[in-house]
């Protein structure tokens, strides 16, 4: 703020000189030229060269000042947005378009910059210097000054009118840049379905539509400046014809001199810019305004999922993980369609494998979420080792429960970078020291183990591979099984994993079960099956029926005892099986074609590494 008020200065000092131009030429020509001295019009002549060169030399200031406060202004805002981003529950992402927050965090941000910079310093220095000329020009001749003055009212008069009718426009024309963009990201991370749908014309017709929407609202806009900026064109050029019709009537008179009258033309000349500069000046302020109030929608939006004001800290968690009559509904849920979890009660005993099954859309998914606190249960409470999830730090509880999502999201970064993302003690300046380093190869390597991710190391930088945006460089299977050796590394007395074997073959995920009883052995883990296959790899199993736990046991006791189990169990097989048909058929395909791709693989150089990916 120093730095903008002494480029403020800088420019208000810049514009007073400007104004003091005129004093010096009316002692000119009033003066010598009036008396014929030319000698003294020298000196005069290099008063007003030295009043230009300090004008230049305060507006190169003015600039230099501005420059660096205002773009770390910039940064800082935006840093303190992606950590607000950061720190928003899920159910605030769930509801914004991330082509919103982009836009909010890229271009109003750089337009409230541009306006600290700008925008900002001219409105204020114009103003100040439009007061001052006006005090000068009536002090010159008093009937002039006035007359001019009066013609500036028109000015405030539309200017008025003008802000109210620009500040909606502009909005509306932020907010459809944000929906352009979320349609862009959309269909460039959805270009896979796209192609493979044959919706590329629709997507394009879809855009066009909101970019068509956009133009016109950027019309409007336009025509609105154009409305203005008639009014501050014109005004002034009548202003100052009537001034130079009565002036010269005054001069004749012998009212005023004709020095007087050339100091009153040039300071009006003076005054003609921060004039005419009111309409663009308003409009980028109120443009500014509205970026700042779309940055503040999201600052102000209060975060329900917070730590508590003393977290209770946990040493060595046994891995005990409790749901004691849990209630929860999403935040914009109609009243009518009730909890989506209505109550349910279940324990994992430290070590214990539960798999919780259940019809699709019976609350499986949501109720994983509740252990780290993605969402938090509406009543009820969920405990690790008796303590509630919410008297934890979410730092904390996020290090002692970990996660797999079915849908498996990865970052732009190497495969190293994505799984070892819940070890910090393992990567970053930690990673510098040898013995870090070697041992986080190891969680590394064991991780990828487990998760029959091995082709990791078959990419052309190995586990240094960047793996681009989300991951989509790889096949859905590798993702998963990344997600999952994610998960694992992290070393977690809760893994909670929701149906993260989904995209796997039958062939893979054996061998990830296989590998998975073993690390499930010493580790609290409740899994999300959507596979018969899933629930073998549990001690015990709990059924999800309309909200609640209807049923804990073992799979052989569920299948006597429960009929909602059986039905549930026969869908999942049901769905194996067609599963296992479609692998099947893929099978016979690239057997017929063996002997051609087995000839491209001979004249494909790196083809072992990509036939390691495959598998």
């Amino acid at each position: 703020m120093p730095a903008i008020v002494a480029s403020m200065a800088a420019y208000l000092v810049a514009q007073l000189i400007a104004l003091a131009i005129p004093q010096v030429l009316e002692s000119i020509v009033d003066g010598p030229l009036a008396d014929g001295d030319r000698d003294a019009v020298v000196p005069l002549s290099l008063l007003v060269l030295a009043l230009g060169a300090g004008e230049a030399a305060m507006f190169a200031l003015r600039r230099w000042l501005v420059l660096t406060p205002t773009t770390r202004v910039e940064a800082r805002m935006r840093d303190a947005l992606y950590a607000k981003l950061q720190e928003l529950p899920v159910s605030f992402h769930d509801r914004w378009p991330s082509g919103q927050l982009l836009s909010r965090a890229v271009s109003d941000l750089s337009l409230i910059r541009r306006w600290l910079a700008f925008g900002f310093v001219l409105l204020v220095g114009n103003f100040v210097v439009i007061v001052v000329g006006a005090v000068i020009l009536i002090a010159m001749n008093w009937v002039l000054g006035l007359v001019f003055l009066a013609c500036a009212v028109p000015l405030w008069i539309v200017g008025y009118r003008f802000e109210g009718r620009y500040s909606e426009v502009s909005r509306r024309s932020q907010d459809q840049s944000g929906d352009l963009a979320t349609a862009v990201e959309e269909s460039v991370h959805g270009i896979r379905v796209l192609k493979a749908f044959g919706r590329g014309k629709h997507a394009l017709t879809s855009f066009r539509a909101q970019a068509e929407r956009l133009r016109s609202t950027e019309i409007e806009k336009a025509r609105l400046d154009a409305d203005i900026w008639i009014w501050i064109l014109i005004v002034p050029t009548v202003a100052l014809a009537i001034c130079l019709v009565l002036g010269v009537w005054l001069a004749a008179q012998g009212e005023m001199s004709v020095g007087q009258l050339v100091a009153f033309f040039a300071t009006a000349a003076v005054l003609a810019w921060p004039i005419e500069s009111i309409g663009f000046l308003l409009a980028f302020s109120l443009d500014a305004r509205t970026a700042t109030d779309r940055y503040f929608d999201i600052m102000d939006t209060e975060n329900a999922i917070t730590d508590p004001e003393r977290p209770v800290a946990i040493e060595r968690p046994r891995g005990e993980l409790a749901f004691h009559d849990v209630h929860f509904r999403y935040q914009d849920s109609p009243d009518r369609f009730g909890d989506l979890l209505d109550g349910v009660d279940l324990v994992l005993r430290p070590g214990e494998t539960m798999a919780l099954v259940g019809l699709t859309g019976s609350g499986k998914t949501t109720m994983t979420a509740l252990t780290t606190r993605l969402y938090d249960v509406t009543s009820g409470s969920v405990t690790l080792d008796g303590v509630d999830v919410r008297a934890l730090s979410r730092e904390e509880l996020r290090r002692h429960v970990a996660m797999a999502f079915e849908d498996a999201t990865l970052f732009s970064a190497s495969v190293r970078d994505n799984v070892l993302l819940g070890r910090p003690d393992l990567t970053g300046d930690a990673a510098s020291d040898p013995d870090v380093s070697a041992e986080a190869d190891r969680v590394l390597a064991e991780a990828l183990r487990i998760a029959q991710a091995g082709f990791a190391y078959g990419l052309p930088d190995g586990v240094d591979t960047k793996v681009g945006e989300e991951g989509m460089s790889l096949s859905g299977g590798q993702r998963q099984r990344l997600a999952l050796a994610r998960a694992v590394a992290a070393k977690p007395a809760v893994l909670v994993l929701d149906d993260p074997l989904s995209a796997l073959d039958v062939a893979t995920e054996a061998k990830v079960e296989a590998e998975l009883r073993n690390v499930l052995a010493s580790t609290t883990a409740l899994i999300v099956a959507h596979r018969p296959s899933t629930v073998m790899l549990a001690d015990r199993v709990a059924l999800l029926e309309d909200g609640r736990i209807t049923a804990v046991g073992t799979h052989s006791e569920l299948l006597a005892e429960s009929e909602h189990y059986r039905f549930v169990i026969s869908s999942l097989e049901d769905e194996e099986r067609r599963v296992h048909a479609e692998e099947s058929d893929l099978i016979d395909d690239e057997e017929l074609e063996a002997p051609a791709t087995a000839s491209a693989a001979t004249r494909s150089p790196g083809n072992d590494a990509r036939e390691e990916a495959v598998r």
